[in-house]
């Protein structure tokens, strides 16, 4: 039997959909063949934003390990918005997953207290990082494993901190466009309020995504879908879709190629790990 699992856009019309119900059917076959079989885990941690993707990730994940093998842990800094905690209890509440909230103001103004020329990028960056170190050392505590919570949008606009919110070693919506997470979203039941919010990283006042990406999530995914299909830019134009758009999305992805990969190895054998040497699996 052959199932598809994304449908095909139609040109400079939109991002592509997702056959949410087959998704959810891998998505879940996916964390308990990575996390049980190959890995031997069967708790996951995962750092709940009050944010889609996270709270994505969650539902999937109380699926495929049963919501008491789930730790959401909420990382609030003392400018988070208070409604992130309220919005990330309505998906504790209803999966009925177990939870903590760390906060890690603290650990964070420890560093930047000798860093009072920070920018707001630069704080931010710092933030996701001890979010990350959290995760992490609970994974450790909780014998569990870290799942990823970036979608394929962020992560090929390089919209994300590097050694952070990519670094948790399983990732189910990686290869989910921001559109299609918010598809998948609906099918699963996560609660209207956090599809409908504006996508935020929560890391300054009134921040959102969007415009910090100069570009709407949907006019995004409609581009980057076309490009992956190997339409140049040109060809991208003559389908309707702004110039200034187009570039900016290319600008963007070339710019950020090297957040994609791990470290550079320099070889000296040909055997090197990561270029070279890879399990089966990875072929």
């Amino acid at each position: 039997m052959t199932y598809t699992l994304i449908k095909a856009p139609h040109p400079s019309v939109g991002p592509p959909g997702i056959e949410a119900s087959v998704a959810t059917m891998w998505l879940v076959a996916f964390l308990r063949d990575e996390m049980c079989v190959r890995r031997g885990l069967e708790r996951a941690v995962i750092g709940l934003s009050g944010g889609v993707d996270s709270a994505v990730t969650a539902y999937l994940c109380a699926r495929a390990l049963g919501p008491r093998n789930v730790y959401a842990i909420r990382m609030p800094y003392v400018t988070s918005s208070p409604q992130s905690l309220s919005d990330a209890q309505l998906v504790i509440d209803d999966l009925g997953i177990e939870s903590r909230t760390i906060e890690i103001t603290e650990a964070v103004d420890g560093y930047l207290r000798h860093e009072p020329d920070a920018d707001a990028r630069r704080r931010g960056n710092v933030m996701a990082r001890m979010r990350m170190v959290v995760l992490f050392d609970q994974s450790a505590k909780l014998e569990a494993l870290p799942v990823g919570t970036g979608n394929k949008t962020e992560r090929l606009l390089g919209y994300f901190t590097w050694h952070a919110d990519d670094t948790p070693p399983v990732n189910p919506l990686g290869d989910l466009f921001k559109s299609q997470v918010w598809e998948l979203a609906r099918y699963l039941g996560v609660p209207q309020r956090l599809i409908e919010k504006a996508p935020t990283a929560d890391l300054e006042a009134n921040q959102t995504d969007e415009a910090d990406l100069g570009i709407s999530y949907a006019r995004a995914d409609a581009i980057l879908s076309q490009l992956l299909l190997g339409y140049s830019d040109e060809q991208l134009i003559e389908r309707g879709f702004k110039e200034a758009e187009v570039k900016l999305i290319r600008r963007r992805v070339d710019g950020t190629h090297w957040k994609r990969h791990l470290p550079t190895t320099a070889m000296l054998s040909n055997t090197a790990i990561n270029e070279f040497y890879l399990r089966p699996v990875d072929y």
